[in-house]
């Protein structure tokens, strides 16, 4: 480790630490030439695994890039795309793996985004599962509905539009 004080390349270690969330290694060090100290902080080197084997080091600018295109048009803010960067990272870290599969990266920016924005996470689906036709955006709208609803069944949406549901008897004005 080079001193950032006189690039001095021989420093020593005074204390290491593990980080409160544990993921990274703070050390504390000296250089025997200029005698400052200094702190470092080491991480895992997480990596992607592309689809054709090729290996690159995780970007979370790469996630808030692709985030960014997803909620073009959207009331979402710079800070909503770090933390779902944020949120990215900390997933796929959390995962434990070393190299992770470019698949992994795109199913986690998928929850954080649905989370956020369900238009932005229409759009990012669309493209990240191939949605070849509408049917595919139906099926994924009914998924969120679904979803959204409490009992786990798509809103019955003639009763948002005021008519009663066909199991529920309505009442007739008296004949007469």
């Amino acid at each position: 480790m080079h001193c950032p004080y006189c690039r001095h390349t021989d420093t020593r270690v005074l204390d290491s630490r593990v980080a409160e969330d544990g993921t990274s290694i703070r050390r504390r060090r000296s250089c025997p030439q200029c005698e400052k100290r200094f702190t470092t902080v080491e991480q895992m080197q997480l990596t992607v695994v592309k689809r054709s084997g090729a290996t690159e080091p995780f970007s979370r600018e790469k996630v808030i890039a692709g985030a960014r295109k997803a909620c073009k048009g959207r009331p979402v803010t710079d800070d909503d795309l770090a933390r779902i960067g944020s949120q990215v990272e900390d997933s796929l870290r959390g995962s434990g793996w070393a190299e992770v599969p470019a698949h992994e990266v795109g199913l986690a920016i998928l929850g954080p985004l649905r989370e956020l924005d369900e238009v932005a996470y229409l759009r990012f689906a669309s493209v990240y599962r191939a949605f070849e036709s509408a049917d595919d955006f139906e099926a994924e709208i009914a998924m969120l509905r679904a979803e959204r609803s409490p009992t786990g069944e798509e809103p019955d949406l003639t009763a948002a539009a005021g008519a009663a549901p066909p199991d529920v008897p309505t009442k007739q004005a008296p004949s007469g």
